[in-house]
């Protein structure tokens, strides 16, 4: 899952948060040099990518994306699944996403001494552009894309993608809705685990 997913399954619990916020920042035993509830929150995060990666609905839509876009799919699988979220937010969270966006922000700022140098590179385009809110709309999604594209190594064309969304996109909201309830209840347990 992409940012969005990651910090809306933490919860309310900040440490956590922020921990699955830059989990793809923290390499190997790198997360050890953090404090055990951010640990946790990093921790969290490569449980549901590990979920993500070996689900049917998850790998079908990268096959789906694979001929064209090969290793950069999964990626954009993720950021499909992030519109999806943040299209419907309503459905999933009771505060609209403008303010929990807002809310992430600041808390980011209160945290930023801890933030990996990766995640400080890349705080300052997703606040300023506020990918969250983006994430919901064919327009934020493909600035979004589009400012990808311009830190991958090679020509990757990634907001053309937005062609495949388009075109599938009452099966891959089905195919969204379906696995990210089930994404919900690994979390939750996932969680409980570790209080």
């Amino acid at each position: 899952m992409n940012y969005l997913a990651h910090v809306y399954l933490s919860g309310s619990d900040e440490s956590l948060c922020i921990g699955n916020f830059i989990g793809d920042h923290v390499k190997g035993k790198a997360y050890l040099d953090y404090p055990e509830t951010i640990q946790n929150g990093i921790l969290l995060h490569r449980k549901i990518d590990y979920f993500t990666d070996r689900h049917l609905l998850f790998k079908k839509n990268v096959t789906l994306l694979f001929p064209q876009f090969r290793h950069y799919s999964r990626v954009i699988v993720d950021m499909f699944f992030d519109h999806f979220l943040a299209n419907q937010w309503n459905n999933y969270h009771p505060e609209p996403l403008e303010q929990f966006s807002k809310h992430f922000y600041v808390m980011l700022e209160k945290y930023s001494c801890i933030l990996p140098d990766k995640t400080k590179k890349i705080l300052p385009i997703i606040s300023k552009y506020n990918w969250f809110l983006a994430y919901g709309t064919f327009d934020g999604m493909e600035k979004i894309l589009s400012q990808i594209s311009l830190r991958t190594k090679f020509s990757s064309n990634l907001s053309s993608a937005l062609v495949a969304l388009e075109k599938n996109y009452p099966k891959i909201a089905i195919d969204f809705k379906i696995f990210f309830s089930e994404l919900e209840d690994f979390v939750e347990k996932e969680k409980e685990k570790l209080t």
